[in-house]
């Protein structure tokens, strides 16, 4: 699964867009990569750009803008209101989807190393990737912004990249914090109300800073101050959470204005019943909720599986109905129409990224699927459609569990049903993507055949990339039937326990579950007979065959249960 970050870069540069321009450009040069926002302030001389993609890409992005960025933007004549220290003046990388928030940390340290080597400009690593606890904060690693960087650096303040040299290259690009941070999300609770003070008490009560302590605790009595003179607060229920009320004229009704800024502290659907809790206490309903700016897709698809099992309904649902349950949960849909499409970083990439390109297999339609198979291409063959049988094999897995969640009489086995449901959807999306892998990896050996074979340095070249393609095309089949031998083990529990009306469901997902491994180990045979190294070769060959015997006994083991029900 491919590993998406977003990056915000903030540059010292608002009024002239030229130059803007220039830096986005070389964001854009990168394949793959989707500018989300260029968001220019005059006053404060800043712009901050969103832009996201895979991993790789994005880290690659960023540091071409940070080169452009120090090419076309001087500091020693950078004025404006907003606190800076560089050119490029912070630069944290954002973790969206298959990938952590440690490892996105050590991705910021490694781009930082690098634009400290390259190109001499010093980096404070800031947030969840500092190396000093201090420094987490922004404010620390940019104390004294640009104008002090030369006295720091004369104290020994040092960078943790870079030297603490402030010489002329320093002079013209000053610092910067190169950083990784949680996803922030910012996001409006709807009232049934136009009181901005009822809106505030709510923000008060949830927000992690919560509200200043009185006298009696009463709501007007005198603010009490601690030792140091700063008011005396009574903490918010939760943690990682901004928030203020406010009254939108154009809606006519008050909202709880929020920032989550830390998501594995408090996702958007603990926010939503906490406000939602708070409001009722006050006498005020949530009527829904309302995105500022985009939102990672597992936001949601965990909210839709929180108010799921709420209703003791299973989570195995595909990707398109859990958005719905969110948006309906949620109340995305209270003020607008609310467009995953153009709400959800991932579902905007694709769009993005997407326009232009063949469809993918997964997109087309069973016929047009059908008639392309049946072309004169040799691709896509037996592979995908091996892939793809094993994908309806856990297709009709999970339909069991989830008639099973949901048979009346059954309510006290819906967890159990339910958890199959989901991983049944775990394994569907992964056959999915191997039927779409298993034509690419065929391209990439077709890829090597149109490389020039004239010299002996190109013909080694060739003969190398085309070992590597063929054990990539080896190895995609074997995935499919490590991947396939696994919905067995839902298909076969779906058989005996699952709801008795669809046993037979069960019964056809297990034939095409063992169509789909052992058409995939003919594909894992012919690939194999390409490797030159035979000791790699024997060793998938080995773990194809012993995949191979385990599906075969194991759709003789569901047939007999399955016959045993019908009969």
């Amino acid at each position: 699964m491919k590993q998406i970050i977003e990056c915000v870069p903030n540059f010292s540069e608002g009024r002239n867009m030229q130059i803007i321009k220039e830096i986005t450009d070389e964001i854009e040069k990168i394949d793959g990569i989707v500018l989300l926002n260029v968001d220019a302030g005059a006053s404060t001389n800043r712009t901050v750009v969103t832009f996201a993609g895979e991993a790789e890409k994005v880290v690659e992005a960023a540091f071409l803008a940070v080169k452009k960025a120090a090419q076309v933007i001087d500091m020693r004549y950078h004025k404006g209101e907003h606190p800076r220290m560089g050119a490029t003046d912070v630069l944290p990388l954002v973790p969206v989807s298959n990938i952590t928030l440690a490892e996105t940390a050590e991705l910021a340290r490694k781009l930082g190393k690098r634009i400290a080597d390259e190109l001499n400009i010093p980096i404070f690593a800031y947030e969840s990737a500092a190396f000093l606890p201090e420094r987490k904060n922004l404010a620390i690693c940019r104390k004294g912004e640009y104008e002090g960087l030369a006295k720091r650096f004369a104290e020994g303040d040092l960078p943790d990249f870079g030297k603490n040299v402030f010489d002329e290259n320093v002079a013209k690009t000053g610092a910067t914090a190169c950083g990784a941070r949680d996803f922030l999300i910012a996001v409006n609770f709807n009232l049934n109300t136009t009181s901005t003070r009822r809106a505030n008490a709510i923000a008060f009560d949830v927000r992690e800073k919560g509200r200043p302590k009185r006298e009696g605790n009463s709501v007007v009595g005198k603010i009490l101050k601690d030792e140091n003179g700063e008011p005396i607060m009574l903490a918010g229920t939760l943690k990682g959470c901004k928030a203020i009320g406010w009254y939108i004229d154009e809606f006519k009704i008050a909202q709880v204005s929020m920032n989550i800024t830390d998501i594995s502290a408090c996702a958007l659907h603990a926010a939503f019943e906490e406000v939602c809790r708070a409001a009722n206490e006050r006498g005020v309903r949530v009527t829904g909720t309302e995105i500022v700016g985009l939102v990672p897709k597992k936001v949601l698809l965990d909210a839709a599986k929180y108010f799921l099992e709420k209703q003791q309904r299973s989570i195995g649902l595909n990707e398109n109905e859990l958005i719905w349950i969110a948006v309906k949960s949620l109340g995305l849909d209270d003020l607008k129409p609310f467009n995953p499409k153009e709400k959800v970083i991932e579902y905007l990439m694709e769009t993005s990224v997407g326009a232009g390109l063949k469809t993918s297999l997964t997109d087309m339609t069973c016929k047009d699927f059908a008639f392309e198979t049946a072309s004169e291409s040799p691709a896509p063959g037996g592979g995908s459609i091996s892939a793809y049988a094993g994908a309806l094999g856990a297709a009709l897995s999970t339909m069991v569990a989830n008639l099973s969640a949901h048979k009346a009489g059954w309510d006290d086995r819906w967890k159990y049903f339910s958890d199959y449901a989901a991983k049944g959807q775990e394994l569907l999306a992964k056959l999915l993507h191997l039927v779409d892998e298993d034509t690419a990896a065929f391209n990439k050996i077709m890829e090597v055949f149109s490389m020039p074979k004239t010299t002996d340095e190109e013909k080694s070249r060739r003969s190398k990339a085309l070992q590597e393609a063929t054990l990539y095309a080896t190895e995609v089949p074997l995935q499919t039937m490590e991947t396939s031998l696994q919905v067995f083990d839902l298909v076969k529990v779906m058989a005996q326990d699952g709801n008795p009306n669809s046993v037979s469901d069960a019964g056809v997902g297990a034939l095409v579950v063992r169509a789909a491994v052992l058409g995939a180990y003919l594909n894992v045979k012919i690939n194999a007979s390409g490797l030159k190294d035979r000791e790699i070769a024997e060793k998938l060959l080995s773990q194809a065959k012993e995949i191979a015997e385990k599906a075969e006994n194991f759709e003789k083991e569901v047939l007999k249960i399955v016959n045993s029900k019908i009969q």
